[in-house]
């Protein structure tokens, strides 16, 4: 069986991915960290798997939830009351969603947090069947 190749219309494929690093080329590490959640994810015995970095977070201020095919992390890195002298840490919230598989049983999720890397496991079931797709019948 013969394949068919897409046209590409965009003729530089690459300059999109580029654009979409743009803010993050020309700024601190720092900066960047205040925004983003770092993770990995990965399928390994039946389990879908999250890894999340984040450094200089106490357990307390983490919140983790699942809702309806979404797992939601939510952080809080407070400011220490001291008198610094220069500081380039940054401080305040950081969330992250992230849809789960199809497959996955919401009531089969656990988490740990250890030297700054929360990791949540989330249960397998069996893969849902796809939508099935209706014929509709024209009537006059």
């Amino acid at each position: 069986m013969a394949t068919l190749a897409r046209k590409q219309k965009f003729p530089f494929p690459d300059l999109s991915d580029w654009f979409e690093a743009f803010p993050a080329r020309f700024t601190m590490p720092a900066m960047a960290d205040l925004h983003t959640m770092r993770i990995e994810e990965y399928t390994e015995e039946g389990r879908y798997i999250v890894c999340a970095e984040l450094p200089g977070i106490d357990v307390k201020d983490l919140d983790l939830t699942v809702d309806d095919g979404v797992l939601t992390i939510k952080a809080e890195r407070t400011e220490r009351e001291v008198d610094k002298h220069r500081s380039e840490f940054r401080y305040g919230s950081l969330t992250r969603s992230l849809a789960l598989p199809k497959s996955a049983d919401e009531n089969d999720v656990r988490a740990e947090y250890a030297d700054g890397m929360l990791t949540v496991s989330v249960g397998l079931g069996e893969q849902k069947p796809e939508p099935k797709h209706i014929e509709i019948t024209r009537t006059t």
